[in-house]
């Protein structure tokens, strides 16, 4: 079977590429010294989602073979660094301001798209019960407070000052 016909998911167990359950490590020579990398690569990624060192054999000049194990170890360090990230990115788009006025509960939500043409966010309010008090389109760096949310409910839930 050629390379071109091969299942781009199918397991590999080699002792510098190991690719099984979506992920793939492989083991390069560190440009940063005379040691060696290991990268993990998420399937379909392009970027490793992890790069990390990797341990000499035991001639001290060859790399350590993956097996078993330190595939396991890898995949689950890498997926631990991909939640990470997932979280941060999501903290910078996505703020919330729970206010508590005289009519009830209301939580107001800036969520930010990064369009690169065309960048924005909206600006949303829900009441305790979860309907929808008003939703705005606004520019992505509009700054969410409490000051800001309370003023743009209690000013009805139109376009923001």
């Amino acid at each position: 079977m050629s390379a071109e016909n091969e299942d781009p998911n199918a397991p590999i167990h080699e002792p510098r590429l190991w690719r099984d359950n979506g992920w793939t490590a492989r083991v390069v020579k560190n440009n940063d010294d005379e040691g060696w990398a290991v990268e993990m690569y998420r399937a379909g990624q392009a970027e490793p989602a992890l790069i990390g060192p990797w341990t000499m054999g035991r001639d001290k000049k060859n790399p350590k073979p993956l097996d078993t194990n330190a595939f396991n170890t890898l995949v689950k360090t890498a997926h631990e660094v991909v939640r990470r990230h997932e979280q941060a990115q999501h903290a910078l788009l996505h703020k919330e301001v729970v206010l508590a006025l005289d009519s009830g509960r209301v939580t107001v939500t800036l969520d930010v798209v990064p369009d690169e043409d065309d960048p924005h966010a909206w600006l949303a309010a829900t009441d305790a019960e979860g309907s929808e008090l008003g939703r705005v389109r606004v520019a992505p760096n509009f700054k969410l407070n409490s000051s800001s949310a309370a003023a743009w409910v209690e000013g009805g839930c139109g376009k923001p000052r």
